[in-house]
């Protein structure tokens, strides 16, 4: 009997010592940020901070008030300047719901690595949200520009990196973590993909921009921009944006278009590829071998060509693989002679293949990548061709 009242005691204080709720907050105390702009300025960094405002995104009642409202200030930190937001905001910002993190361009070419201990330090945050820099315009600009469709700008932006690396192909979403990892990595440079304003960047600020079916000012996904360490040194155009893809295996959908004969044109769908890079040294010299395979459907045939005929598709398979090999050469040539960065990871690849060899090669890797051998392979099968063969479009014509 004594020792269980012993136990009872015992027992009794360890559940007064329980809390289940000991950091909670209510959501009426919040601010979710849900997408930060980082900008350079005179004192340091300017911060820009995208607020979901609770009460109009859960409304069913139309309301001239926004979904979202912007806070911007300036600190000689990150956190300096998110906790200075204060004065301004009525309650503190929340970052564990954060999607998007934006660098200004001209903060990205000076440098972005100082500002990423923040991110990855901070117990609160998340590391899925998706990095991204502001191509010719400045992220606090840009976070200020209200989307149709979309009730939250970051959640369209967010979207739209997603669905064109899914089905375009020359976008590549980049979080945290693999952010990090190419920064420290000593065989790959890193790669984020840019966002631009298209048309009156003042009036998408206010909410003329959504009563219009055409918006006069939009958010545009576009290229791949290339770093050497941590900072921006130049950008991939489409074509090469694509190549790059193909290269580091990201390419899971999208359409190339190839020519029957001068006038004529068709669309192929690419509906699954696989990439193998393989490093080697001979000689003393790094090579890589890059081999893509890719299985294709025909998507758009306005031709007279016969694809039931297997010398048609045999033909329309050969121009597919020297078009995609053409982007991916591309790629690699503007790595090469204009970033002077390797973003590919090949240096990864030698390291992999031949550690030894490697030991040697890493520490001056960035001049042995300008004249790296990259031999490309590129095999292609088309293997449907839709629910028809010949097109109707002959008899229109005639």
């Amino acid at each position: 009997m004594k020792y269980k009242i012993i136990r009872l005691l015992i027992l009794t204080i360890f559940i007064s010592l329980l809390t289940g709720c000991w950091s909670k907050r209510e959501i009426n105390e919040l601010a979710i940020a849900t997408a930060i702009g980082i900008d350079k300025s005179e004192e340091g960094y300017l911060v820009t901070v995208q607020l979901i405002n609770p009460g109009e995104v859960a409304s069913e009642k139309t309301s001239t008030r926004t979904a979202v409202t912007t806070y911007r200030t300036s600190g000689e930190t990150i956190l300096e300047a998110l906790r200075r937001l204060t004065v301004e905001t009525p309650r503190k910002i929340y970052m564990a719901h954060l999607r998007l993190l934006i660098y200004g361009e001209e903060l990205a070419e000076e440098g972005i690595g100082e500002t990423l201990d923040y991110f990855s330090r901070d117990h609160e945050l998340r590391t899925d949200f998706y990095i991204l820099v502001a191509k010719d315009t400045k992220a606090e600009k840009l976070l200020n520009v209200l989307t149709p469709v979309e009730q939250i700008p970051a959640n369209k932006i967010f979207s739209s990196l997603e669905m064109s690396q899914k089905s375009w192909g020359p976008t590549h979403h980049v979080q945290l973590d693999e952010l990090i990892n190419s920064l420290v990595s000593k065989g790959k440079n890193p790669v984020l993909t840019g966002v631009s304003i298209k048309g009156e960047k003042e009036v998408g600020m206010s909410t003329k921009n959504l009563e219009r079916v055409q918006p006069s000012t939009i958010v545009e996904i576009t290229n791949i921009g290339g770093f050497r360490k941590d900072k921006l040194v130049g950008w991939l155009n489409e074509e090469e944006s694509k190549g790059y893809n193909y290269i580091i295996g990201k390419v899971k959908s999208t359409i190339v278009v190839v020519s029957s004969n001068e006038k004529e044109k068709i669309a192929i769908e690419l509906i699954r590829t696989n990439t193998k890079v393989k490093g080697k040294v001979e000689d003393g010299e790094p090579k890589i071998d890059v081999e893509l395979w890719t299985e294709a459907t025909i998507g758009d045939a306005g031709s007279e060509m016969d694809l039931s005929k297997s010398e048609n598709i045999y033909k329309l398979e050969k121009k597919l693989g020297e078009k995609i090999k053409k982007a991916m050469e591309a790629a690699v040539n503007k790595a090469q002679t204009d970033l002077k960065s390797d973003i590919f990871g090949f240096g990864e690849a030698i390291h992999r293949a031949d550690p030894k060899s490697w030991s040697k090669l890493e520490k001056y890797w960035d001049r042995r990548f300008e004249n790296l051998e990259v031999n490309i392979k590129v095999i292609a099968k088309i293997r449907r061709q839709g629910t028809i063969t010949k097109s109707f479009y002959k008899e229109v014509k005639e």
